[in-house]
């Protein structure tokens, strides 16, 4: 344990948060050992956030929301990605239950959900993520997989509206693929590996060659919102999102990162905190935080980040 941090005001404050939040600040920030983490996580189906979210599933239909993809955003699809990113045990009875259903449920026909229409590329990424977190083996997995790497554009992205022949990938669509081959390969599973090794980078270099955020023609935002502090994500991309999964991964500093970086930098507060600032409206379980107040996910993830990318940085913040 990192014990140069634990009185650090910023930490404290993280820490005095929802304990999923707290799990992952000792997990990433202060460096507790397995033991100890492997005991923390151990408790959070019992405690604050995600025992609400598990206590607002049916165990009689595997479900949330009565629904499988929707309602948004609480249905059993989105409960389980955003139980995924808060840290839960994806390996626990309800979770691989509830990732069962959900797969069976979404993935048929090899895809083919309708006659002229297929499953969205974005929802199949999101799918695998949760799947091979429960560790479930199902030939349905590797057909998402031959799915996936069937469609990936001569640009290096993925677009869900390849069927309506958009000849440009999206930046959303490719943020979920990529994080769910990390997932995929970080879970143990081999199955077309190595084709998977050599299409992640052209991805990688898609949202680069965009500077996370830039049209490549008109070198302008694409969108305001990409720019946007957003938690939780579900399908949606921008600049946190994507410095984030490139910081898992430990991907070695690009200059075409920097002023994606420094806007998020320029976010902080002067007591070293960020905002919520968009929470995209819809029907929700319940609030964890408010749009435009502080935000302890977006701080976190934020110096997970800097951790990686703008040590020095992260050193002035903590110390």
């Amino acid at each position: 344990m990192n014990s140069n941090l634990i009185y650090n005001p910023t930490i404290l404050w993280l820490l005095s948060g929802d304990k999923a939040i707290a799990y992952q600040v000792k997990r990433d920030l202060l460096d507790f050992s397995e033991e100890e983490l492997t005991t923390l996580k151990n408790e959070l189906p019992s405690v604050g956030w995600i025992q609400k979210l598990i206590h607002l599933r049916n165990d009689d239909t595997f479900m949330w929301g009565e629904g499988i993809y929707s309602p948004k955003w609480i249905s059993t699809h989105y409960t389980l990605l955003e139980l995924l990113n808060m840290g839960v045990d994806a390996t626990s009875p309800f979770f691989k239950d509830s990732s069962e259903l959900l797969l069976n449920s979404m993935w048929e026909n090899k895809g083919k959900v309708r006659a002229n229409h297929y499953q969205d590329m974005c929802v199949c990424a999101m799918i695998l993520s949760i799947t091979t977190n429960a560790h479930l083996y199902s030939t349905k997995l590797f057909e998402i997989v031959d799915y996936i790497l069937l469609h990936q554009y001569v640009d290096g992205g993925w677009n869900c509206a390849w069927q309506k022949k958009d000849i440009h990938s999206s930046l959303h669509t490719t943020i979920c693929v990529l994080e769910a081959f990390r997932d995929y390969e970080a879970c143990g599973y081999t199955y077309r590996l190595d084709e998977i090794k050599e299409c992640v980078p052209k991805g990688i270099e898609f949202m680069l060659r965009k500077k996370l955020f830039r049209s490549e023609r008109t070198k302008e935002i694409i969108h305001p919102s990409m720019l946007m502090l957003s938690y939780p994500s579900r399908w949606f991309y921008n600049t946190l999102r994507a410095l984030e999964y490139l910081a898992s991964i430990h991907f070695p500093y690009d200059i075409r990162l920097k002023e994606a970086l420094i806007r998020l930098l320029e976010k902080k507060n002067d007591n070293n905190r960020w905002l919520l600032q968009n929470n995209r409206v819809n029907k929700i379980h319940f609030v964890m935080e408010k749009q435009g107040k502080e935000s302890r996910w977006n701080t976190l993830r934020i110096l997970r980040i800097f951790k990686w990318f703008i040590p020095e940085e992260y050193e002035l913040i903590t110390q």
